[in-house]
Formats: structure tokens, sequence, C-alpha cells
């Protein structure tokens, strides 16, 4: 073959080489167009047959959806998966949002759903060896203080504004979040982003409280009204009234108070989670005290200085041990006795059950499940026979220090993620927080994260039927219950210590005053670890230890131990309360 005929035969294959790929091409776009098409009809059915009610419009909701289907092309075909504890509002993504992201985007997903623990210790295991188990987290802001201090987890605040910033929504408005304060760092940078938020607060019996009869006793009894206690020596006498003195209602036993207190991982949840600062541990401040936060740790220019009383702390000062002293008397005395047996999960759905006047340390996530029809604190038409309350305060506590707390389960994105999954992933995170699907999935699990949820006119409508949890999460108190703060440098490491702690005295193994003291030991042994290591920022640097006196002579936290920690009952009328709210007051 002379060099011309090798020349046509080379431009021929030239010239069929470049009509297969536009060929190639013409049908790849084809199919992408037609994949398109599928996505925005599925789009169109999802949010006719699925996403309604929506504080959108159906057309607002198309628009937004749209730009899911367009921002996730580079990424059809992917499969990510995400993990989260196992809730009703995680439980309807899992097997109804997941699928409808799928089918809109072309993104698959396998949302797993495990226990608290469990997403922490994967979350942990990923920390230290880089290696990914799962692309994104749906973890508390509990967290917030360890990831600030790391280089673990993405901020947010960076990958919107750089390299995730053609995957983030137009309309994610983040001041329409209520929890962004809790998961923004000293930085002021966004670490997580809220997926599910529920607070922690008095659940009681409406239709007993009501009672003329009862009302009367009480008051021949006590001197003031049986109402919403404003402060624990009300809610103790309102135990003491229901267990001992009322005993029975319609032929069966009642209690004043219910808790758990078996050994078990989620006891220590009931403290770290604002015992101690419903108490009146700790400082002034919102979302956490300061110096000293709930969990009794000090911090001075961001670096924790310690948790005994002996180093500033005040995690085993006189507040701390009243509230611990607190929490094992009621249990005793006023719980039935199961309950001392029992774990969180196994003691949730007992007030449905009818026998319970009143609970100090209850989560709104349990909300759903009480309102079941047929269950023997639901009326007929279906409206509750009880409402929630702001959590009463104990006697050390003073106006402007935290009430209670609330829990933000918050997507996080890990560094070491393949940037492809991590922008799959915060495509999908943001389509279970948009506001076409926000609305929806607040009315089945009720954990609001978006103020325009909780302020439709859904909500408006049917508040009735759910205990006053509208009126708490309309109202300004809802600031006052705030999740675990920036001081606590290690969340993971320092949590597990307390329910190891605190078991022996709710066992009547130990007294308070002794788990406390192991309790801070053990806290203070963790800061000194991590100072001796190392952190990128704000690592803890100890406090010589001084006398408790000298502490107590400062200003603020700790305080020294009051003449009389049982004060006057006092009480409120859940109807005044309401009136409080509407006027824009805490209480």
């Amino acid at each position: 073959m002379n060099r011309r005929q090798q020349g046509f035969v080379r431009n021929s294959l030239l010239i069929t080489g470049a009509l297969a790929t536009a060929v190639v091409a013409t049908l790849s776009v084809t199919a992408q167009g037609q994949s398109s098409g599928a996505n925005t009809a599925a789009a169109t059915k999802w949010i006719n047959s699925e996403f309604q009610p929506s504080t959108l419009s159906k057309a607002q909701q198309q628009k937004e959806l749209q730009w899911f289907i367009d921002a996730a092309k580079p990424y059809r075909g992917m499969t990510i998966t995400v993990a989260s504890e196992t809730l009703t509002t995680h439980k309807y993504e899992s097997e109804v949002l997941a699928k409808a992201f799928t089918e809109i985007t072309g993104i698959k997903v396998k949302h797993d759903l495990i226990q608290e623990g469990d997403v922490i210790e994967k979350l942990q295991t990923q920390f230290q060896s880089g290696k990914t188990i799962y692309d994104a987290y749906i973890n508390d802001s509990d967290l917030i203080g360890t990831h600030s201090r790391n280089d673990f987890v993405l901020p947010l605040s960076d990958y919107m504004a750089g390299a995730g910033k053609a995957v983030t929504s137009p309309t994610l408005d983040l001041k329409d979040f209520i929890g962004i304060s809790f998961t923004t760092g000293p930085d002021k940078k966004l670490y997580q982003l809220p997926d599910q938020q529920f607070a922690n607060l008095y659940w009681f019996r409406a239709d007993w409280f009501a009672r003329p009869d009862l009302k009367a006793q009480f008051k021949a009894k006590y001197g003031y009204e049986l109402g919403v206690p404003v402060n624990w020596s009300a809610y103790e006498d309102i135990a003491n009234f229901f267990t001992n003195d009322v005993k029975t209602i319609d032929g069966k036993k009642v209690y004043g108070h219910m808790d758990y207190g078996k050994k078990d991982p989620s006891l220590g949840w009931r403290f770290t989670d604002a015992w101690l600062s419903m108490a009146g541990n700790g400082d002034k401040g919102i979302p956490n005290g300061l110096p000293v936060d709930e969990w009794g740790v000090r911090v001075e220019d961001c670096h924790p200085v310690g948790s005994s009383v002996t180093r500033g702390g005040d995690t085993n000062g006189p507040a701390s041990v009243y509230a611990l002293t607190k929490y094992v008397e009621w249990l005793k005395k006023y719980a039935p006795p199961e309950a001392g047996g029992m774990t969180f999960s196994e003691s949730g759905p007992v007030p449905a059950q009818g026998n319970i006047a009143q609970q100090i340390f209850w989560y709104t996530a349990f909300t759903a499940d009480m309102v079941k029809k047929g269950l023997p604190v639901v009326n007929a038409d279906g409206t509750p026979k009880w409402r929630m309350a702001p959590s009463p305060h104990g006697s050390y506590w003073r106006e402007g220090t935290k009430l209670g707390y609330q829990d933000v389960g918050s997507w996080t994105l890990i560094k070491s993620t393949a940037p492809k999954n991590t922008a799959a992933a915060w495509l999908y995170a943001q389509f279970v927080t948009s506001k076409t699907v926000s609305l929806k999935k607040s009315i089945v699990g009720l954990t609001f994260i978006r103020d325009s949820d909780i302020r439709s006119k859904y909500f408006t409508d049917n508040a009735n039927k759910y205990g006053g949890l509208i009126e708490f999460y309309r109202s300004p108190a809802r600031v006052s219950w705030t999740p675990t703060g920036t001081n606590i440098p290690d969340y993971p490491k320092m949590a597990q210590l307390w329910w190891q702690s605190i078991a022996p005295a709710a066992a009547g193994e130990v007294t308070p005053q002794q788990a406390m003291d192991s309790l801070a030991a053990a806290q203070d042994k963790v800061l000194a670890r991590l100072q001796r290591a190392g952190m990128k920022r704000c690592a803890p640097i100890l406090n010589p230890e001084k006398t408790a006196q000298y502490w107590f002579d400062q200003p603020g936290a700790p305080y020294p131990k009051l003449a009389n920690e049982k004060e006057k009952g006092e009480t409120v009328a859940y109807n005044t309360l309401l009136q409080h709210w509407k006027e824009g007051k805490v209480k």
C-alpha cells in the first residue's frame, strides 16, 4: 500500500471515528434528555402524591426540585451511603425520602438506621482511620466542640463557598433553620446542618390537674395551686401528692413521677442533656453557660481548664450534687418500682399507658407516639389529655441560665470522603431538609427544623392535637433549651464517663457526692490527656488545683451549698403560661 493509499485509509478511519463519536454524543444527549424528562416527571409525581402540605406552592416545589435534578447530573448512577440514629423522622427519610431522591436525581441512597452510640462509634473510626464507612452522617450537634477543634469535619461554611458551591441549593435559606446557632463553632463557621430537632420538656396530665377535687385537696395540703411547677420544690410536692395522697384514679394505681435508672449508656444522656443546669449548675449564658457550662466544664479563652471544683469547674459542686440527689430520691420514692431497671427507650412509652401524673424529663420526640387514637392518654376526638410545658428549675438556678436540653441531629460531612461522594451526599442532605419536603417531614416526626414550618397554616390549624408543642416552638422560650455546647472538646470520650459514674449512685452503692467527685476526676483526666496530645484549635489547658473555697469566693459558678435547698413550691396555670408565650415572654 503506497503512502497515498495509507493516507486515504487513515482519513477514512478518522472520518468514520468522528461520525461514530458524533452518533454516541447524540445518543448520550438524547438519553440525558430522556433521563431529565423522567426525573422531572418523578418530581411532579412526588409533589402531588407525598410532599403535601408544603410551605411552598406546587410551582415553587417544582422549581426547587428542578434545581436538584440539574445539580445532580454529574452524579447520576452513583450510590451514596449515610447513617443516622433510629428515630421516626429518620425512618421516614430512609424509607420514603431516599426513594424519592433517587427517582428525582438518579443518585441511589443507602440510608442506614443505627443506634446513637453506633453512629458515634462509626464516626470516630472514620476520623481515626481516614477510611470511609459512610459518605455523610446525621449526628448530634453535641459534637460541635469536638468538630470545631479538629480537622476531621468539613466546615459547611467553607464548603458552600468553595468546592460545594455548585451543589449548594439557592433555596437552602439557612436563616429559616431554628438550630443554626447550635451547629456553629467558636470560629463562627457552620459545621453541621440541622435535620431534626426536639426538646426535653415537662409533661403532665392536664385532665387530672384540672379536676376540682384534686385541686382543692392539693391546695389544702400545700397552700398553693396545683399547676405547672415553676421550681423543683413544686414538682416534688406534686410527685408526692399523686403517689402518696391520690394513690389511685379510676381504680388504677398512679404515680407522681416517671424516670429510668438502669446501668446503661442511656443513663448518661439523662444527665448530660442539661439536667445539671436545670438544677442550677454552671453560669448564665445562651446557648450555654460561660465560662462554666452545664457539664460543669470551665473554659477560658476557648480552652477547657477543668471540670472539678478545685480547678474552677462545677461537675462536683453543690448544685450538681443536688441534681443527682433529687434524681435518685424521686426515682425511689415517686416512680413505678420497675422504673429503676429501665433504659431510656424502655421508659419512654410508660406515660402513654395512663398511670403517670407528670414527668420532669420528657423528650418531645415521643409526641408522635403519644397522640395515637385509642391510648388512655388521648381523648375520643384525638386530642391529648396531657400537655407539655417548660421544665421546672432547681433551687440553684438563676435567671439567664439554660433551662433544658434540645437535641439537634445534624448533617455532618467528613474531609476524608471522596469529593464526588461528598457532593452527592450534600445534595441528599439538602433535599431531606428542603422546604419542598420539610413540612411533611415535620408532620410525620414532629422534629421541627424550620421556622416557616412551625408557623405554617397546617400547624396553626392543628396545634390543639400536639399538647403545647407548637406553642412552645413558636415562643421565645425555645432558645433557652439548647444542646451541649463548645466547652466539651471530645464529646464521645467524655459522654461515656457519665453513666459509668452515675449508675452506682442510682443503685445506692455510692453517695451522690462520691459519684460526682468520680465523674469530675474522670473528666479532668480526659482533658489532661487531650492537653498532652494536642488539638488543632482550643486544646485544654488545665488550671492548677486550688481549694474549693477559693472558687466559691469568685464571681459565678461554682456556687457554694445553699442553707435551704427546699424553697417554697411555685406553680403557674397552664393557660397563663400560654398567654405569656403569646406576649413574647420566656416563661
